[in-house]
């Protein structure tokens, strides 16, 4: 078990698959847990002093949506930068609905991109709603979510 303030992160098996079963005293917490999760799993030692942070916002219509959006994007982002974005930090998500009673969903968030040629990274394909689970427990949040690699 991976553990930051107030998040935590295990990495579990998933037949040919990889998920990540996080938790954070927040739901920006757990989000970044889940993405957290997503560095170990692509990368057994993570170098502390390499890559430069990066900013990024996704839009989705409900959390759930978001968190994978947000996942999503940050495997585009690791594809086009030649980067593992690890060490996230979410910064807010936001929660409006507008005159049509549309929802939308907000998180804006950094990442540091280490560069893919100064580690031995596995490929994370991408990430599923299979099994996707998001929830507010007693003492904040918690996640699961399945890779495919």
């Amino acid at each position: 078990m991976t553990r930051k303030r107030g998040q935590r992160f295990e990495l579990r098996e998933h037949t040919a698959d990889i998920a990540v079963e996080a938790a954070g005293d927040s739901l920006e917490g757990v989000f970044a847990a889940v993405a957290d999760g997503l560095g170990a799993a692509s990368c057994d030692e993570i170098p502390d002093e390499t890559g430069d942070r990066f900013s990024l916002s996704v839009t989705a219509e409900n959390r759930e949506a978001l968190l994978f959006d947000y996942l999503d994007e940050l495997i585009y982002l690791r594809d086009v930068r030649v980067e593992l974005p690890v060490d996230h930090r979410v910064e807010a998500i936001t929660h409006s609905d507008d005159a049509d009673d549309a929802e939308s969903w907000t998180l804006e968030a950094s990442a540091r991109g280490v560069p893919l040629a100064d580690i031995d990274a596995r490929e994370v394909k991408a990430v599923t709603y299979s099994e996707m689970r998001l929830e507010r427990v007693d003492d904040g949040w918690e996640a699961y979510v399945v890779f495919d690699v």
